[in-house]
C-alpha cells in the first residue's frame, strides 16, 4: 500500500492477543449504510454471503482516486498515471501477501470470482482437456464453478463428474478420491461453499489431484471474508475470490496462478495493456500478469480492494474468524429450538453461512416478512441449484454472517422468524 493511501486508514485498534478480542459494536461505526433504518426498523444486515456493507474507508479511497489521482495506468509519464499506477500495483502487492502467493506476477486482476473461473476454463482448460477426457467438480458448486467447465466439456468432448456430498452437506473425500482417474485434467471445488457454509479439505483434495496429474482450481470466494488463506500451503493451482464479499468494491476479484501455469496459458483477451508489440502480420504478448489484463481494468476497483484487504488485515482475520464461529454457533442453537425449522448443510466445518426451511413455508415468505422487520436475508437457490436438487427442496433462506454482526441481530432474527410463524402456523 503506498503512503497516500495509508494515510486515507484510520488506525484501528492493536490486535490483542486472544483472538475473541474482536468487538462488532466498535466495528459496525465504520460501516455508513449498517446506520439506517428499514421499514422503520434498525436495518439487520445478514445478506453477507451476496456481498458484504464497505467500511467508510474503502468508500474514501474510491472517492479519492478519481478527486486526486485519475489516470491510465502502465501508459503515461506525468505525475497522475504515475501515482495511479503506483497504487495499483501496491494493490496487487497487498493481494500476493493476503494469498501468500510466491511473486505478485501470479495475482491477476478481474471482474470477480466468475470471471477469473472462466478465464482458467477457456484457456488452460483449451490446453489440457481434449475428446474423452474428465473434468471433476463437487454437488455443492455454485453454478460459476459448475457451467465454465460444461462450456468446457461440451466444447471439446470430455466429460463432467461429479463428486457427492453427504446429509450434512461435507463432501465424500472417499467417493470423491475413487472418481480421479488417468483422464482427470482438472479439478475445481469451492474453498467454503456458498448455499451450505461447508469449509471442504482442500489440501487433501490438492494432494489427490495432483497423484493424476490433475489441475486443481479453487472456487475462494466465500472464504476470503472468513479464513486465512495460504495458496502455497494449500498447494492449488489456481484461487479465485472477488472483492465485494471482501469489503471491497464491486466489479473487481482477483486470479491467483501458479506462474508456471500462468505462463503457458493463452490470453483470454486481446488488446491494451496485454501486449508488448502488434503488427499485421503477428502480435507477441506482455509477460504475466499483464498478459491477462485487456485494456483499461477498474483502476478505482483494484485501489479500493486494497484497502479492504489492509483493513481486514488490521483487525486480524484470526480474531474475525473467532468471532463469526461464536455468531454462526450461536445462530445454529437458536435457530435448531425453533419448531419446524430444519437446517440445510450441518458440516462439522462451516464458516458463516446458516441456510434453513420452515415446514410449509416457502423460502420467499420467510424473506419478505424478515424484511419488513429490517432483516435483510438471502431466499432462493443461491445460484446452487444442483445443492437443492440434492436435498430435495425448491430454495432456502440464508443468514450468512460477517465481522460487524452481533448476537442481538441474531436475536432479532429469531424474533423475526417466530412472526413468520405467527402468519402461516
Amino acid at each position: 500500500m503506498t503512503v497516500a493511501a495509508k494515510q486515507r486508514v484510520p488506525e484501528l485498534a492493536p490486535a490483542q492477543t486472544s483472538p475473541a478480542a474482536c468487538d462488532p459494536q466498535k466495528i459496525r461505526a465504520h460501516f455508513p449504510i449498517l446506520h439506517q433504518r428499514v421499514n422503520g426498523q434498525p436495518l439487520v444486515y445478514l445478506d453477507n454471503a451476496a456481498t458484504t456493507q464497505k467500511p467508510r474507508v474503502v468508500i474514501d479511497a474510491i472517492t479519492h482516486y478519481y478527486e486526486s489521482d485519475n489516470a491510465n495506468i502502465h501508459r503515461g509519464v506525468h505525475f497522475l498515471s504515475q501515482q495511479a499506477t503506483q497504487e495499483y500495483e501496491a494493490s496487487r502487492e497487498t493481494v500476493r501477501r493476503f494469498l501468500n502467493a510466491a511473486d505478485a506476477s501470479e495475482i491477476v486482476f478481474v471482474r470477480g470470482a466468475t470471471e477469473g473461473i472462466n478465464l482458467v476454463a477457456q484457456t488452460l482448460g483449451r490446453l489440457r482437456v481434449g475428446v474423452g477426457d474428465e473434468v471433476l467438480i463437487t454437488a455443492m458448486e455454485h453454478h460459476s464453478n459448475i457451467v465454465p467447465w460444461q462450456i468446457l466439456c461440451k466444447e471439446k468432448g470430455a466429460a463432467l463428474r461429479v463428486a457427492p456430498i453427504s446429509d450434512t452437506g461435507e463432501l465424500l473425500l472417499d467417493e470423491f478420491a475413487r472418481l480421479l482417474g488417468p483422464r482427470t485434467r482438472v479439478v475445481a471445488a469451492p474453498h467454503v461453499s456458498n448455499a451450505l457454509g461447508t469449509i471442504n479439505p482442500l489440501r487433501q483434495m490438492a494432494d489427490l489431484a495432483h497423484r493424476h496429474d490433475a489441475v486443481f482450481v479453487v472456487d475462494g470466494a466465500q472464504a476470503a471474508p472468513h479464513l486465512a488463506i495460504d495458496v502455497r500451503s494449500l498447494d492449488c493451482d489456481f484461487y479465485v475470490f472477488s472483492g465485494h464479499k471482501l469489503y471491497g468494491p464491486t466489479g473487481i476479484g482477483v486470479l491467483y496462478g501458479k506462474s508456471a501455469w500462468l505462463n503457458a496459458m493463452p490470453p483470454y483477451q486481446g488488446g491494451g495493456d496485454m501486449i508488448r508489440s502488434v503488427t499485421f502480420e503477428k502480435t507477441t504478448y506482455n509477460k504475466i500478469p499483464h498478459k491477462f489484463e485487456a485494456g483499461t481494468p477498474d483502476i478505482s476497483g483494484v485501489i479500493g480492494l486494497g484497502v479492504a484487504i489492509h483493513y481486514v488485515n488490521e483487525l486480524g482475520l484470526d480474531r474475525i474468524e473467532a468471532h463469526e464461529r461464536g455468531l454462526l454457533r450461536y445462530a445454529t442453537e437458536c435457530l435448531s429450538m425453533i419448531p419446524g425449522i430444519r437446517l440445510i448443510g450441518t458440516a462439522r466445518e462451516k464458516a458463516s453461512v446458516l441456510s434453513f426451511v420452515m415446514d410449509g413455508i416457502h423460502p420467499h415468505d420467510i424473506g419478505t416478512i424478515l424484511d419488513q422487520e429490517g432483516i435483510a436475508i438471502r431466499t432462493g437457490h443461491h445460484c446452487a441449484q444442483p445443492v437443492m436438487e440434492r436435498f430435495d427442496i425448491p430454495a432456502t433462506a440464508r443468514a450468512s454472517f460477517a465481522l460487524y454482526n452481533t448476537r442481538e441481530e441474531v436475536d432479532v432474527l429469531v424474533r423475526g422468524i417466530e412472526k413468520v410463524r405467527e402468519v402461516f402456523v
